[in-house]
């Protein structure tokens, strides 16, 4: 038997970053990219390596590019970390998996270190096909929480939760990680809301730009665990503004949901204005001169927001290209909400 999985791209509509601070935040999910898992049963346990796992190049130029796109390490050791963290999970529930192996492989087209969670888009169908395969049922939010452990526990990757509970979901999630909530039960209050179909938005990502988010996650947990008082009053505006957009999106608002958008990337730019590259900085300006509104996707490399209408959509792409932009209109995955 073959087992095929699939994850997607995140999209961090409005809260990020608070949500590794007890934050709240609202997020999706889109279907124009995947990181696909295939996994099939073996004598040994192998993991087969990607494009990106490669050691061979054609030059420096091709190794320094390639370097810029995927980082030094490929995506075998999120197959591997995946692994041991779904071994780890069974066993603290006291769960006994049959006695057989699997050769697994991923493969992915999400664009690499952009701020879409791709890395754990792979690993999010790595643990779902482990399941499947030894028969393991957990629920969306220990998957989530079991994808952030593989990352932050076995690879030292600084992140919140967010990316993990929608890919987890499948569905657009409105997210609270109250600290007491969390505290007593492991994870927050996840509640699957509906994006207005009214409601037009954008993901546009740099083809020329691969950051990964650990310089500005280590900074602003400096900031945090430092209580400094902009960082704090910063993570609670945070909050009420991902409140104020889940009901802003229940009434269809574009108004309201267009300054949201732009007040959380401002926002960031007051607290962490040195971890935002120039041509990061550029992606947001650029996208708002065309009066479409902006902010991170996650912590750089890609922006999400809102456009009125067509005409709006053809400039934004137009402006967006002269400086090596790809724009999407994202197909928001709704398979999931349970």
């Amino acid at each position: 038997m073959i087992i095929n999985s699939v994850a997607y791209p995140r999209a961090a509509l409005i809260g990020n970053p608070s949500d590794g601070y007890f934050g709240k935040t609202i997020a999706f999910v889109f279907d124009n990219y995947s990181a696909q898992v295939q996994l099939y049963e073996t004598p040994q346990i192998a993991f087969l390596s990607a494009f990106r796992d490669l050691n061979e190049f054609q030059d420096l130029e091709d190794l320094d590019r390639k370097i810029g796109m995927y980082g030094y390490y490929g995506g075998i050791r999120l197959l591997k970390a995946s692994a041991r963290k779904f071994l780890v999970y069974c066993r603290e529930k006291g769960l006994t998996l049959e006695k057989k192996n699997f050769t697994i492989r991923y493969q992915s087209d999400i664009p690499n270190r952009l701020g879409l969670a791709g890395s754990s888009a792979i690993i999010t169908a790595a643990i779902r096909a482990m399941a499947e395969f030894y028969g393991v049922v957990m629920s969306n939010a220990e998957l989530a929480n079991l994808v952030l452990a593989a990352e932050r526990d076995e690879l030292s990757i600084p992140a919140g939760l967010q990316d993990r509970v929608a890919q987890a979901y499948n569905h657009p999630v409105f997210m609270d990680f109250d600290r007491q909530y969390m505290q007593t039960h492991g994870y927050g209050r996840y509640e699957a809301i509906e994006l207005p179909p009214e409601i037009n938005f954008y993901v546009a990502y740099r083809t020329d730009l691969a950051e990964g988010s650990e310089i500005l996650h280590s900074r602003l947990r400096d900031d945090y665990n430092a209580r400094v008082p902009q960082v704090l009053a910063a993570m609670e505006e945070w909050a009420d503004l991902t409140v104020q957009m889940k009901n802003a999106l229940k009434n269809g608002d574009y108004s309201t949901v267009q300054r949201l958008i732009d007040r959380n990337f401002d926002l960031r730019s007051e607290v962490c204005s040195g971890s935002i590259s120039s041509r990061n900085r550029q992606m947001i300006e650029v996208a708002r001169s065309t009066g479409a509104s902006a902010k991170f996707t996650g912590s750089g490399g890609a922006i999400v927001g809102t456009f009125e209408d067509e005409a709006m959509f053809e400039n934004l792409r137009r402006k967006l290209k002269i400086y090596g932009v790809e724009i999407v209109k994202p197909n928001i995955v709704r398979q999931g909400g349970e």
